[in-house]
């Protein structure tokens, strides 16, 4: 399988489901009312409008949505088993550790 194609469906799994991977939350993320934190979680996890504009490397790294009138981001990082460093290969899962970290866009 093409490693973008590889990345691009690890990276599909981890942001639909939030297993295989870390979900970070900013505090003012946190922060929400559950019923809107929930509303923005549900938005990332069904996201599916990426195209050349906003998802250039075809990876479907980034998503973002708009909840109660405010933008916000999710962000996938790529890091090595121990989260020290960058994964030298995020197309294998056996030494890439998904880090989705979920912020209002003034944040980025």
């Amino acid at each position: 399988m093409d490693e973008t194609v590889q990345i691009r469906k690890l990276n599909d799994d981890f942001r639909t489901t939030f297993s295989g991977g870390q979900v970070m939350l900013t505090s003012s993320v946190d922060a929400l009312p559950d019923c809107d934190k929930r509303a923005l979680l549900t938005k990332v996890r069904t996201f599916d409008g990426f195209n050349g504009d906003n998802d250039p490397h075809q990876e479907h790294d980034f998503v973002a949505v708009e909840q109660a009138g405010e933008r916000y981001f999710a962000k996938i990082d790529y890091y090595a088993p121990g989260l020290h460093q960058g994964s030298e290969d995020p197309a294998d899962p056996s030494q890439t550790v998904r880090v989705l970290t979920v912020m209002r866009a003034d944040e980025y």
